[in-house]
């Protein structure tokens, strides 16, 4: 596999084209946005900058990565020559569906079909497809250039083969990758997401307070970052989403997302991408604030 298309050129989007261009993969980066595609671009220019002066690349290494990449706005046109597709559109069903069935129509005969997705069935999204054996799932972890683990999900008719071929690629990107069946959830997420709602449950019901949860599971239990505040990075609406697919696809009332969850999504309080979640942000500031609502 030499050519690689990304769909979606948002944080995880933009990640995974950043990690193939750096090892030398031809990137076709895809959004129906142009203006994402500039932005997408910069924050892939930013970061491979930000891994010279750490000196894990040489600035030739950098202009080789920016010269693999390319980008644009028509789907057919980024994923015709492909060895291997990766969705990382927005954590939506019907446009994942929607995604696949053009990819499906767009591709060559024995292109990998990949998606990117965080909770959603494969077996269900390789349903829209003529190949579903070609349809898998490779969930990389944010941020990509760094996080080493990419949990590569088998649908029910993904093939053997093509598992083995998404599985020695991960390891040329020098990625940890874990191979996990299709439920909900698959892993990381089904074990992650009761946690942070639990935590979400404990600051609702007053136990504590937003900074006093997560310097305990910091200090406690030796996490990098308290629940809360992972729950900012990953984005509130993507926790509330996948929370979702967690109860609908076990009918467990242990899923059922925290009242208070749901209320600050709909407030459109959404976390690091909205500025305030259960900190508040400012662009340039590391210090980490707790939100004004959560203030004692």
């Amino acid at each position: 596999m030499k050519n690689i298309a990304v769909i979606g050129s948002g944080t995880m989007g933009n990640g995974i084209a950043h990690i193939f261009a750096q090892y030398g993969y031809t990137v076709s980066l895809v959004d129906i946005s142009e203006e994402a595609l500039k932005k997408a671009t910069a924050t892939i220019e930013k970061n491979l900058g930000r891994q010279v002066e750490k000196g894990i690349l040489t600035e030739e290494n950098k202009k080789k990565a920016l010269a693999n990449l390319t980008t644009t706005t028509f789907l057919k046109e980024g994923v015709c020559d492909a060895d291997l597709v990766v969705e990382a559109a927005t954590e939506n069903l019907d446009l994942k569906l929607k995604i696949f069935k053009e990819m499906d129509e767009s591709t060559k005969p024995g292109t990998i079909l990949a998606s990117n997705t965080s909770s959603i069935s494969i077996t269900k999204i390789a349903s829209v497809t003529k190949s579903p054996d070609q349809v898998i799932g490779m969930h990389f972890m944010n941020p990509v250039p760094v996080m080493k683990l990419v949990e590569v999900i088998r649908g029910y008719r993904t093939s053997d083969a093509v598992t083995s071929q998404v599985m020695e690629l991960s390891r040329k990107l020098e990625k940890v990758p874990v191979e996990v069946n299709d439920y909900p959830g698959f892993v990381a997420n089904r074990i992650l997401m009761p946690m942070i709602n639990e935590a979400i449950y404990t600051l609702y019901e007053g136990v504590a307070g937003v900074a006093e949860i997560d310097t305990v599971m910091k200090l406690g239990m030796a996490h990098p970052m308290g629940p809360l505040q992972l729950a900012d990075f990953i984005g509130l609406d993507v926790c509330l989403s996948i929370l979702h697919v967690l109860y609908n696809g076990f009918g467990n009332p242990k899923y059922a997302p925290c009242p208070l969850l749901v209320n600050m999504v709909q407030a459109g309080h959404k976390g690091v991408k909205s500025g305030s979640g259960f900190y508040q942000y400012k662009a340039g500031s590391k210090e980490l604030v707790v939100a004004d609502r959560f203030k004692k």
